[in-house]
C-alpha cells in the first residue's frame, strides 16, 4: 500500500494525537480516474462496498422486487426490526426460511433490537446478519439460475454472475478473492477499478441496456430508502438523507467507502489503511463536501466531518478532521 496519504487526523485539543492514511480515487463515467488521493493502482477488497454490483443479476434476471427490495438487497444494515422483518416476508415470498440462508448470525447493531434480545435471553438469528438482504437477493436469483443450495460457493452459478457483472463494471479481470464475514466470495479489484464502477452506476440513467437499466433502478433504490441500506444513526443512512437522494453511498468493512453522484456522473471510492471506520466516515463525507453536493453545515455532516469527540461526560474533547490531502 503504497503512496497513502493523510485523510484523516484525529486532535485532542490542540494535539494532533493520530493520523489516518489511505487513498482514493475519483472517476467519470468514461472509466477515467478525474482525481487522486494515494494510489489508484491500489488492489483492494471492496468488501460490502460493491454489494450493488452484486445485485446486478438479480435485476437482469426479470425477477419482480419492489423498490424497498432492491434498495435492501444493497444493505449492510444495522439489525433492526425494519430489516429482520423484511428479510423473513422476502423469503417468504420465495417460499424459503431463515434456514435457507448461509450467510449466519451476529448480534445486531440495532440497539432497540439488542436489548430485545438481551431481555428474552434470546439468540440472534440469520435475518439479523447485516448481509441478510444481499442474501435474500442471492437466494431470489438462485431460483432463476436453479442451481443449488450452496449458493455462496466460487463456483456456484449465483457468484459466477456476480463476478462476470463486477469484473465488468470495474474493467478489469479480479486476481484473487476473499471470504467475506457473511461467507460470499468478494472479488479483489484496483481502487481505481472500485471507482470506475461507481461512475458507471453514476451515469447509467443516460445508457440503454439491461445492465444500465439495473444500476440506475439500483441507485435510485438506494437514494430513495436510506434506511434499509443502513439504519438509523448510521453514516450511510444519514449522509444520503442529507443530500435529499442526490447521492447514494455505501459504506464496506476495512474502511471502504463508495458514493455514486449521478448529477455530476462521477463515482468515488476510497480505502483507509489502518480499517478505522471513524477515518472513512471523515473521508468520504469530505470528499462529498468538495463535490458540492453535500452542505458542511448540514447536521449529519458535521457528525462526520470535523465531528466532535465526546467523553464520558459530554466534555468535547477533540475533532476528527480531514486529512491534509483532503483539505
Amino acid at each position: 500500500m503504497s503512496r497513502a496519504v493523510e485523510l484523516a487526523q484525529v486532535w485532542r485539543g490542540d494535539i494532533l494525537e493520530s493520523i489516518h492514511y489511505g487513498h482514493a480515487v475519483i472517476c467519470n463515467g468514461e472509466g477515467e480516474v478525474v482525481e487522486a488521493f494515494g494510489d489508484p493502482d491500489l488492489v483492494m477488497l471492496p468488501r460490502s462496498s460493491c454489494k450493488m454490483i452484486q445485485a446486478l443479476p438479480l435485476l437482469e434476471s426479470g425477477a419482480t422486487l419492489s423498490e424497498s427490495q432492491v434498495a435492501f438487497a444493497c444493505a449492510s444494515h444495522s439489525g433492526g426490526a425494519i430489516h429482520t422483518e423484511m428479510a423473513r416476508d422476502w423469503l417468504a415470498e420465495l417460499g424459503l426460511a431463515e434456514g435457507d440462508m448461509r450467510c449466519g448470525s451476529h448480534m445486531p447493531q440495532d440497539q432497540p433490537e439488542l436489548h430485545r434480545l438481551i431481555r428474552a435471553g434470546a439468540e440472534p438469528c440469520q435475518l439479523h446478519n447485516n448481509c441478510s438482504g444481499k442474501h435474500c437477493g442471492f437466494l431470489m436469483l438462485n431460483q432463476h439460475l436453479k442451481g443449488g443450495s450452496e449458493y455462496v460457493e466460487l463456483d456456484h452459478p449465483v457468484q459466477k454472475a456476480a463476478r462476470e457483472a463486477f469484473e465488468d463494471v470495474t474493467g478489469e479481470v479480479s486476481t484473487g478473492y476473499g471470504i467475506d464475514g457473511c461467507s460470499a466470495p468478494n472479488f479483489t479489484t484496483s481502487l481505481a477499478g472500485l471507482g470506475r464502477a461507481m461512475g458507471f452506476f453514476a451515469n447509467a440513467h443516460h445508457k440503454n441496456g439491461a445492465r444500465a437499466g439495473a444500476a440506475a433502478r439500483l441507485t435510485a433504490a438506494m437514494t430513495r430508502h436510506p434506511v434499509l441500506v443502513a439504519g438509523e444513526g448510521r453514516a450511510c443512512t444519514d449522509l444520503m438523507r442529507a443530500m435529499d437522494g442526490r447521492v447514494a453511498i455505501k459504506t464496506g468493512a476495512e474502511a471502504v467507502y463508495v458514493a455514486i453522484l449521478p448529477e455530476h456522473g462521477l463515482g468515488i471510492a476510497l480505502k483507509v489503511v489502518d480499517g478505522t471506520t471513524r477515518a472513512a466516515e471523515c473521508a468520504i463525507a469530505a470528499l462529498l463536501i468538495r463535490a458540492g453536493v453535500l452542505s458542511p453545515d448540514h447536521p449529519s455532516a458535521r457528525r462526520y466531518w470535523n465531528a466532535p469527540i465526546i467523553n464520558c461526560r459530554g466534555t468535547t474533547t477533540g475533532w476528527v478532521r480531514p486529512g491534509a490531502a483532503l483539505v
